[in-house]
């Protein structure tokens, strides 16, 4: 008898959706993981690489102390492949550190009750810490009140747990001076943060090679000058942390030899 042929099965030409799917979920996926190392808060994130790092036996802040054994046996680890210790950046850890300085400033502020006349902001630049002239000198004078001495001195004792540069800038507002001390708000504005700075050193003993004083007169307002309330913003003392990057951009410190006190002999 003959054998009947079975018809052929016609070709699946679908097939390719099911690999075209798997790399769309696959992409997906990437993209979620992508999005969400983007949006990690930086304290979370230095909490689980201090879980983690205790969690493999290393120390605080770190993930691996040392590089694990070649693939290939017998063949050295290069040292310029695998790092012998990964840990925070830089970087990071000072970004934490900034955002201390600042809550730390909000809660002085709040609890003396100075909230809205000693604030505390990031920028680019570093931590900005402003203070109201209302809160530190009469009018169109560049003494410091006693209050405005204990508030320089506190805002001075936490600005010491970092190493970062401070730069202490004077503002006015736009109305004239003219008198035989201050011919402009220039004079004012840096006799201003001049005070500042000269309370930083003998109050809090601040180290010198670490402070800066400025003058901007009515240049940089951070309000328009259109009312008494936008004026009284701008009439201020900062005191900018500098990130450290800006360091490279700040002049220098010699050695101590270069600027030591002449020797006097009698």
């Amino acid at each position: 008898m003959k054998r009947h042929k079975k018809p052929e099965k016609e070709a699946n030409h679908e097939r390719w959706l099911i690999t075209y799917a798997d790399l769309i979920t696959l992409l997906l996926i990437f993209f979620i993981v992508l999005w969400t190392f983007s949006n990690i808060d930086a304290k979370k994130f230095a909490g689980i690489a201090e879980s983690l790092a205790k969690a493999l036996g290393g120390g605080a802040g770190m993930v691996l102390e040392g590089p694990g054994p070649s693939v290939v046996a017998g063949a050295p680890v290069s040292e310029d492949r695998v790092e012998t210790k990964f840990s925070l950046s830089a970087e990071a850890k000072e970004n934490l550190q900034l955002q201390k300085i600042k809550e730390q400033i909000e809660k002085y502020a709040k609890e003396q009750g100075l909230a809205g006349k000693v604030t505390a902001r990031i920028e680019e630049r570093g931590v900005v810490v402003s203070i109201q002239e209302t809160v530190l000198f009469p009018l169109g004078s560049a003494e410091l009140t006693p209050q405005a001495r204990e508030i320089v001195r506190k805002v001075g004792q936490i600005l010491l747990t970092t190493d970062n540069y401070i730069r202490v800038e004077g503002h006015t507002c736009d109305l004239p001076i003219h008198t035989a001390r201050f011919p402009s708000n220039w004079e004012l504005s840096v006799a201003r943060a001049t005070s500042v700075v000269e309370e930083l050193l003998h109050a809090v003993h601040f180290p010198p090679e670490r402070l800066a004083a400025s003058g901007y007169a009515e240049y940089r307002p951070i309000a328009p000058n259109n009312s008494e309330a936008n004026r009284q913003r701008n009439r201020r003392v900062d005191f900018v942390v500098l990130r450290s990057r800006y360091k490279e951009t700040e002049p220098g410190v010699l050695p101590e030899f270069f600027y030591a006190k002449p020797k006097i002999t009698p």
